[in-house]
């Protein structure tokens, strides 16, 4: 595709990764897909009324702006706004017929209850109908195009694979399907075939030593554990997944119509063969549908209400000391992936260097690193670090989907890697603005560990009430400047 590798020799491609504006141009793509439809069903059944654009009718808009949400969480239900590795275009095609269904449903839902006799029936219809076409052409578009994208080494997953002989076709899938972004990092074998045929192309560990594989979950970035052997061991099964669970890192067993008494699991599906999932987080696509709309809707919103707020520090910190006005700090994110946090400066700009000569004054336990009087932290950055305004930026992250509203905390590399192996669970979820800790009364009294066991807890009793429960406690702490 001459359009894709003239995007990267423009380094256009390499921007949008870096930026993580894939998943919101993707976004917005629905968006404006859904609105084609609704506005051409519209001039297909009203045009010549006088009108145009159908926001140009206060009815019509409100009827729109109910829909759009809905139709969008219903994709999110459906798993169908993310674009698929290894699904077939057929798939593709009855996921958005389902969508279009649910939606046609509750367009007739609402026309009936509410009493909406003046529109036309048919034009809800048609605007289903339209809404299912334009968005099945833009998702097989990007399914294409991302398959280019992954093929030239974006967007990857990286794989633990636990084989045998016959493991050797599925093996042979992900090398020749690279547009699949499956990337084999280490393959666990004793297999002297699988050693003589890839021992040149993947990093091959003897199966006696599979305990290491704890020590490489800790070291390096591993997303999934796939298990894709024959013969399965109940026991060796539970002791991998067990590893897995406690780490955050997704489990995968080749699935088989036997009885292992597992924890519960969903089937998924990579190429042609299926598997029995487990991953020890949160797995319900309808809260985690709403929990997603409400990252997008809700830092575009805060976004937009607080710039002028945002454009006023950021004049403050640029006046009263030297600097750049948003520090940009590596930190960890989910499964141990790096990313760059933005917040409003608020200490001067040598605050690194300075910080090694503080170290024997830090007044928290465990790898974390802070001062109630900091020398550091300027006047300003002291205010904002009292209301929680220098986290502001990090809306950014929240829309680039490097975080989330409410999540555990981004640590830095070196925090993490003075972490206990219980404690690395917390990265299995995205970080986020704000979650227990920050709304706890001085919180900065809590012990290291205890902080560590509320992020678990979070992860482990998450819930859309908990993370809005969390978000209005968040707003009042922020009120009652009770931060740092």
């Amino acid at each position: 595709m001459d359009v894709f590798n003239n995007l990267i020799r423009l380094k256009i491609i390499p921007f949008l990764e870096r930026w993580k504006l894939a998943n919101l141009i993707l976004g917005t793509i629905d968006i404006l897909a859904i609105a084609f439809a609704f506005q051409i069903a519209f001039l297909l059944n009203y045009y010549g009324e006088g009108d145009f654009f159908f926001f140009e009718r206060k009815d019509l808009t409100r009827i729109f702006l109910v829909i759009l949400p809905i139709w969008l969480i219903t994709l999110y239900i459906i798993n169908a706004t993310e674009i698929p590795r290894t699904k077939r275009y057929r798939t593709l095609f009855f996921e958005y017929i389902q969508s279009a269904g649910a939606v046609s449903a509750i367009l007739l839902l609402f026309y009936f209850v509410f009493k909406l006799g003046y529109l036309s029936r048919l034009f809800l219809v048609e605007f289903a109908f339209l809404g299912f076409l334009f968005l099945l052409f833009a998702r097989t578009f990007e399914y294409k195009v991302f398959k280019i994208y992954r093929a030239r080494g974006f967007n990857y997953v990286n794989l633990v694979l636990i084989a045998d002989d016959t493991s050797i076709p599925f093996i042979e899938d992900l090398r020749l399907n690279v547009d699949w972004g499956y990337r084999i990092t280490f393959i666990f074998s004793s297999s002297d075939l699988l050693i003589e045929k890839y021992g040149k192309t993947y990093r091959i560990l003897p199966e006696k030593s599979k305990m290491v594989i704890n020590d490489l979950m800790e070291v390096d970035t591993i997303d999934e554990v796939i298990y894709i052997k024959r013969e399965v061991n109940p026991s060796e099964v539970r002791k991998t997944m067990r590893s897995c669970e406690e780490l955050g890192v997704v489990f995968r067993l080749k699935y088989r119509d036997i009885q292992l008494n597992l924890t519960n699991a969903f089937t998924s599906v990579i190429g042609n063969e299926k598997f029995l999932t487990f991953i020890n987080v949160p797995y319900k696509p309808a809260a985690l549908a709403s929990k997603k709309f409400m990252d997008i809707t809700g830092s575009i919103i805060l976004l937009l209400i607080l710039s002028p707020l945002m454009i006023l520090i950021a004049l403050l910190v640029k006046f009263t000391s030297k600097g750049p006005v948003i520090y940009r700090q590596a930190r960890v994110g989910l499964r141990g992936r790096q990313f760059d946090l933005y917040k409003f400066r608020t200490m001067v700009i040598n605050a690194d260097k300075i910080r090694e000569d503080l170290e024997s004054k830090n007044e928290m336990d465990g790898p974390v690193f802070k001062i109630k009087d900091d020398p550091r932290v300027t006047p300003i950055g002291r205010f904002l670090r009292k209301t929680g305004f220098d986290e502001l930026p990090q809306l950014l992250n929240v829309l680039k989907g490097e975080m989330s509203l409410i999540g555990p905390r981004p640590p830095l590399k070196s925090e993490t890697e003075q972490y206990k192996r219980w404690q690395l669970r917390r990265l299995s979820v995205k970080p986020g603005l704000s979650c227990f800790w920050q709304i706890i009364p001085d919180r900065n009294n809590v012990k290291f560990e205890k902080w560590m066991e509320m992020d678990l807890a979070y992860i482990d009793n998450w819930s859309p009430r908990l993370d809005f429960v969390i978000l209005l406690k968040t707003i009042k702490t922020v009120f009652q400047r009770t931060g740092v």
